[in-house]
């Protein structure tokens, strides 16, 4: 009889009551021994109950209080399947044996802060390779990798390390953008709550390729959980030799500190970030000079997302080469891909570029959870374009969907169904920059604002023709003329909705007025 359980404590586990159930498996059996993890990402069968057995863990979900006592009697403690909550082998669960796992590898099969268990699934496998190289091998390992820019913009990340690694200065920094702010996303926070010792390693590992000897993670405030975790993770990390100064024995020092973020959208553009993380108020500020040359209180700067940096240990552990086999074209590796929205099958699918997004939405994500057709899938958060089902053979590659007027951005995928009103969704964008813009550039600050008024003047039932001439051309002084992605990119959610979904916008007759 086994009596190790596994459920989850990430945020939104426990938002769908997984502490409540953990209490009552306790209650009901004091002989368990729970084991709080991450989550393994299929939401939807939150909160989940997993059993180890000889054939691997047994899944049950979801699970409710009412729940427990039935499964107790039906055999849960010795993997038995006869209970409708039955899910059989995790691993088997097709949402997720069809994933490739490489960051997430031990998200919800671990106990996040136990460093022994992390030690005993490959952790610092990748800092003990990094510490018997020289700074300029671990950078050439991250370039042949092909590793970008995991938080928008695709940026590849050895260039910004080696650019870094080149600067002259007497202190320079690491610092990890936490600041997840895009609509359906979530990956940060499940890997900083579910495995932050691999965060940590990433950093460490960036800090030796590039001579920085102190990191930050700039944390949004809206994830508490994570920050106590990080926190302790830190600790944890620091009584083992891990951070300080000697890095396992080495005479590299590295230490690392979580701040805690403004709640303002705009400082997850890593310029406000920094403006932010010195104390200021988070405004753009502009470029040149770049972060690698003037970065954190003027000092050559690493500026990397969460998934960014938790990818290296990997790439040190296995080879680039191994890494850059994953993936088509420009973009190599995986992605953690989070599926949100009016979908069945809602949560994070990690899999390597080049699966195509109708793939993703109806083989992976089951199609909507209303039952009615999907209309619009939105890519890459509030500022990420929308496509219509026509669109849905293009693969996931940055470049792929750049040739469509498209964004991959951190990776958001939010469903809709036939009644989603796109015109409403076009001015929400552009409410939403006018909301979180920082004023500093006049083409988002009044841009954005007019873009509300050209919306409300369209629902009002305007001049058709004239109106889609100023919307269209605020779009592109917007894309062209602001400081930073958030008044650039906001034109492709509102200019994707105007091409692919006209009807929305004006009467069949104002649409021919208008061509």
């Amino acid at each position: 009889m086994s009596e190790k359980i596994f459920i989850s404590q990430d945020s939104a586990s426990v938002a769908l009551g997984a502490n409540d159930v953990a209490n009552a498996v306790a209650i009901s059996n004091q002989g368990v021994t729970i084991t709080r993890t991450g989550s393994r990402g299929m939401i939807w069968l939150e909160p989940m109950i997993e059993v180890e057995t000889p054939k691997g863990r047994m899944a049950y979900g979801p699970v409710t209080v009412d729940d427990i006592g039935q499964l107790y009697d039906a055999g849960m403690l010795e993997g038995k399947q006869d209970h409708p909550l039955s899910l059989g082998l995790t691993e088997e669960i097709p949402f997720f044996k069809k994933q490739t796992r490489l960051v997430f590898e031990r998200c919800g099969r671990t106990d996040p802060l136990s460093l022994e268990d992390y030690r005993a699934n490959n952790g610092l496998k990748g800092l003990t390779a990094a510490l018997a190289q020289s700074a300029q091998d671990i950078v050439k390992t991250v370039t042949d990798s092909g590793l970008r820019g995991r938080g928008g913009a695709g940026f590849p990340t050895g260039i910004k390390w080696n650019t870094v690694l080149n600067a002259q200065a007497d202190q320079k920094y690491i610092v990890c953008n936490a600041d997840e702010g895009d609509s359906g996303t979530f990956a940060d926070r499940m890997i900083m709550e579910g495995d932050p010792f691999v965060v940590l390693e990433g950093m460490i590992i960036a800090g030796l390729a590039v001579g920085a000897t102190k990191g930050y993670i700039y944390l949004r405030s809206e994830y508490p959980d994570a920050g106590i975790i990080l926190n302790k993770a830190i600790d944890i990390a620091k009584g083992n030799g891990i951070l300080g100064p000697s890095v396992m024995g080495s005479d590299s020092a590295f230490d690392i500190e979580v701040r805690i973020g403004a709640g303002a959208y705009v400082c997850g553009e890593e310029t406000s970030l920094l403006e932010s993380l010195e104390g200021k108020r988070g405004i753009v500020r502009a470029k040149p000079p770049l972060p690698a040359h003037k970065g954190f209180m003027g000092k050559p700067t690493v500026v990397n997302n969460v998934i960014s940096l938790a990818s290296v240990p990997i790439i040190m552990d296995k080879g680039a080469e191994y890494y850059a086999d994953f993936g088509m074209g420009r973009s190599r590796g995986t992605m953690p891909i989070q599926i949100a929205g009016n979908v069945r099958h809602g949560g994070l699918f990690e899999a390597a570029f080049g699966m195509t997004l109708g793939e993703i939405v109806d083989e992976i994500g089951g199609g909507t959870a209303t039952g009615r057709p999907v209309r619009a899938v939105q890519v890459g958060g509030p500022l990420g374009a929308y496509f219509p089902r026509d669109l849905f053979d293009t693969p996931f590659d940055y470049e792929a969907f750049a040739a469509k007027d498209g964004l991959i951005g951190h990776a958001g995928i939010v469903v809709f169904d036939d009644s989603v009103d796109m015109l409403a969704q076009a001015r929400f964008a552009m409410e939403f920059c006018a909301i979180e813009s920082c004023g500093k550039c006049t083409p988002c600050r009044i841009g954005s604002t007019r873009g509300v008024e050209v919306a409300d003047n369209i629902r009002n039932g305007d001049d058709a023709k004239e109106q889609i001439e100023i919307l269209t051309d605020l779009c592109n002084t917007m894309k062209f003329g602001s400081l930073c992605a958030l008044g650039g990119f906001t034109p492709y959610p509102v200019m994707s909705a105007l091409t692919h979904f006209p009807e929305d916008f004006f009467p069949k007759q104002h649409i021919e007025a208008a061509e």
